[in-house]
């Protein structure tokens, strides 16, 4: 697809995907032979002003932020310059000045959740948070905390700025075919081969004796906190949320907030400074307190614990599968009939279950964007075949075992308008996305005060940032 996307653009496309689509999509990690942490490969430096857009500044540390960034995503900065990068940077201000001047809103709670996310990582890297603060030579966690948190608004504000744009942006079936005949024939994409399948899935059960043992550790953890104990301290220690340990247990939410019903219901039920009893959720056990109420808003802590699946219930579990499989195999039931009847994952059983990709939303799966440990298990299998059991270690679900059937698989081939049309159609439509954003950028960056400091003027950029 010479013709369609130049190289100087490849990064822009790439970085402008990623932003955009980052929170929809899981980011393949590909393993890599054992590296030390990104934060201590770079060079030290002064940090200071190296650029200026409308309201917003770019430091020579948000730089490295931002290639920390994207290797906590899982995704490799090898390829990607301090000029590439700075680039990004000042795309990200333009769109965040002009979010700001058009009056979009961003939430607090959801720019704290990802702060969060990226404090844990940091915090991994480089072992402790004070080693953290001191990377980015900052006086204080609360400085660092305050400042990241401005620059991941910022961000949200620039993919808000983003969705503005492209959001009316729709594609004809005679553009999608244009686009397709522009692309020479030597061009033409090479589709890599794609799997549809389905699964069953058997969940260890969980016995009531650790579901009680469960509720007593919260039972007690909610006693040592009314005898004093700090609520926040208990949950940096003790909860199995990833996503708010780092902030002792903390969230803002209303009841438009996408919690599951329980969570809300028993938050809303609280009065200021009162703790639940141990209530349950399809994530575990939790106690919470409720530390305020501002109008719609609870600012609360919860500390969730899980109940542990026995060795027993895990033999027991993988016993029934495999007996589902010989079942299957011997023709005494179908692969879908024994989806629909005693697989476990409610997700999948009403369609046979049949598996959605959770990047397209459509059933085909790419072989080679697929998770390493998934492409594992199915690269090597045909229509029909009926994978070993497998023990899935699910960061959510927990352990579970389950087999896997290849409903149809669709080999490596050239792209063909006809067979092809949706895969080309949503090509047609990132050119056309990626196209309203670059004719955008140009006309904004013409009206708004930009300045590039020191070496940085020297860099060559893809967008017109030094006004020449």
């Amino acid at each position: 697809m010479k013709n369609v996307l130049n190289n100087k653009r490849i990064l822009g496309i790439f970085l402008f995907l990623i932003g955009f689509y980052g929170n929809a999509q899981e980011i393949i990690k590909e393993k890599e032979p054992e590296k030390k942490p990104v934060l201590q490969q770079k060079r030290q430096k002064v940090d200071g002003i190296v650029a200026t857009v409308g309201d917003y500044i770019v430091l020579d540390s948000d730089i490295d932020k931002a290639f920390l960034e994207i290797e906590s995503s899982g995704s490799s900065t090898k390829d990607i310059t301090r000029c590439q990068m700075l680039g990004k940077l000042l795309e990200d201000k333009l769109y965040a000045h002009q979010a700001i001047q058009d009056s979009i809103v961003v939430k607090d709670e959801e720019v704290k959740e990802k702060m969060n996310q990226q404090l844990d990582y940091m915090v991994e890297q480089l072992k402790s948070m004070d080693n953290v603060v001191k990377y980015f030579k900052k006086n204080s966690e609360d400085e660092f905390k305050t400042e990241l948190f401005e620059i991941l608004k910022q961000q949200k504000l620039a993919a808000e700025m983003q969705k503005k744009i492209i959001d009316p942006i729709q594609i004809t079936p005679e553009e999608t075919r244009n686009f397709f005949k522009k692309i020479p024939e030597s061009d033409r994409p090479l589709l890599g081969a794609e799997l549809e399948m389905a699964q069953i899935v058997i969940i260890p059960k969980v016995s009531e004796l650790e579901k009680q043992a469960v509720v007593n550790r919260l039972k007690e953890i909610k006693n040592e906190v009314l005898a004093g104990a700090s609520f926040t301290t208990k949950a940096v220690l003790y909860t199995e949320d990833p996503g708010s340990r780092s902030s002792g247990g903390f969230y803002k939410i209303n009841k438009k907030t996408p919690f599951v019903k329980e969570f809300k219901d028993v938050a809303f039920s609280l009065q200021e400074g009162e703790i639940s009893d141990p209530f349950e959720t399809e994530f575990g056990f939790h106690i919470i307190y409720l530390e305020k109420i501002k109008g719609q808003d609870l600012e609360l802590r919860h500390i969730l614990m899980a109940a542990k699946i026995t060795p027993d219930a895990l033999k027991e579990a993988k016993e029934k599968i495999e007996l589902i499989r010989k079942r299957i195999l011997d023709k005494e039931i179908t692969f879908t009939e024994a989806a629909r009847t005693i697989s476990d994952e409610k997700e999948t059983r009403a369609n046979g279950g049949t598996l959605i990709n959770p990047k397209t939303q459509d059933t085909h799966f790419e072989l080679t964007k697929m998770d390493p440990e998934f492409y594992a298990q199915v690269s090597n299998m045909n229509n029909g075949d009926i994978s070993p059991v497998i023990l899935d270690e699910d960061p959510k679900a927990g352990k579970r075992y389950k087999i896997i059937t290849v409903t149809n698989k669709i080999e490596q081939h050239i792209a063909d308008f006809s067979k092809d049309y949706t895969k080309i159609k949503d090509l047609a439509l990132k050119e056309k996305q990626i196209n309203a954003i670059a004719k955008w950028s140009e006309a904004k960056i013409k009206e708004t005060y930009i300045k590039i400091n020191g070496e940085y003027s020297n860099c060559e950029y893809a967008n017109n940032w030094l006004k020449k």
